[in-house]
């Protein structure tokens, strides 16, 4: 069969290419046409664009960045009619895929969402589009599935994928041996490295027995990051090697979004760091109705990592909050119990990755 796959960010990109391992083994005819990563590519997928052409975060870059954005939209509207698929598989990424999925449901194409957009938590009105476009919802977090029952809308639970993926990773000899290592996660675009990134390492300077090191984002140029890192002298920085980064931190300073769920399922405590576009952390607060932005926070129901978001994102802020959690402390034992806690709970699917495979081929077979 032919699957045409968009993911627009870099955990697309992760999860799309463990889907892509996984209908390669249960579909040995597979072609796979899709929007996403180097890792996509790897799993064995034709990649007509990354998802470095499509990263804009925020209400104001968004409206900035508008032309470009519809332009990628038919861009891939014409793309789809040429290829022809058999099913079109959505991954995350809202903005752009709910848009794909409603003209896709009316060109008459077969519509899959594999992990669901964030509809829980602002525009909860979108379901409503979801359950006219989208054919069948795959989900990996486990209080989706009584949020969707609330609209009669039925979904299918596969597990979180990241469980298995962490499981599976095979720390390599240390990259920084006898060295008490923080990892900085700061995000995978320009525009929010930029706001982060600094504020991290004005906190590095006060913590001088430890040894700070950036994951840098795969595909932005050395220069970049040479210029922010320039004149620290306890900071050093890695590429695609964030997983071997965080089996050596003893505690981390991370971005929200996916990375806050890696890390925690790595074990290390972190702390959560979120500044963005003033006007746009200003619109999305007054239309966000959840308690979190972390994921850990969210799926557990209450403070595990402390979040420090907008103007409670200083030094002063995170070297007290960073101090808390590092070796020694009793909050530490207390963050590490229960993000065991959170890996049980996400792990109860199973292998997400082969479930959601399963259940599509499942589906377009008429099984």
């Amino acid at each position: 069969m032919k699957y045409y796959i968009i993911a627009g960010e870099a955990s697309g990109d992760l999860h799309g290419s463990n889907l892509v391992k996984e209908l390669k083994q249960l579909d040995k005819a597979a072609e796979l046409r899709c929007w996403g990563g180097d890792k996509m590519e790897a799993a064995g997928a034709t990649v007509v664009k990354h998802y470095r052409e499509l990263a804009f975060m925020g209400f104001i870059e968004v409206i900035l960045n508008l032309k470009t954005i519809l332009s990628n939209l038919e861009f891939c509207k014409k793309d789809i009619l040429a290829y022809q698929p058999d099913a079109l598989v959505l991954i995350d990424y809202p903005g752009f895929n709910l848009r794909i999925a409603k003209w896709a449901k009316q060109q008459g194409f077969k519509i899959i969402y594999y992990i669901s957009p964030q509809v829980w938590a602002w525009k909860e009105s979108r379901v409503k589009a979801i359950k006219r476009d989208v054919d069948k919802m795959l989900v990996i977090l486990p209080f989706e599935k009584e949020f969707y029952q609330k609209w009669k809308y039925p979904i299918e639970y596969v597990g979180h994928p990241l469980v298995k993926v962490i499981d599976d990773f095979v720390p390599a000899t240390a990259d920084f041996p006898g060295k008490k290592v923080i990892a900085l996660l700061p995000g995978s675009r320009k525009q929010e490295i930029l706001k982060k990134l600094p504020i991290m390492l004005q906190a590095a300077q006060a913590l001088p027995d430890y040894h700070f090191v950036v994951a840098k984002a795969p595909g932005i140029e050395e220069a970049f990051y040479d210029e922010l890192l320039s004149g620290y002298s306890n900071v050093a920085a890695v590429v695609n090697r964030t997983y071997q980064l965080l089996s050596e931190a003893k505690a981390a300073l991370v971005t929200s979004g996916t990375a806050t769920l890696e890390t925690a399922l790595f074990g290390v405590p972190e702390v959560v760091c979120y500044k963005g576009n003033n006007l746009s952390y200003q619109i999305a607060k007054r239309l966000v109705k959840i308690k979190y932005i972390c994921l850990v926070n969210l799926i557990m129901d209450k403070e595990v990592v402390k979040e420090l978001i907008q103007d409670e994102l200083t030094k002063e802020n995170i070297v007290r909050e960073l101090t808390a959690i590092l070796p020694g402390t009793a909050k530490r034992q207390q963050v590490k119990d229960e993000f065991a806690t959170l890996k049980k709970l996400l792990g109860e699917g199973g292998n997400a990755s082969a479930n959601a495979a399963n259940s599509i081929v499942d589906y377009l077979s008429g099984r």
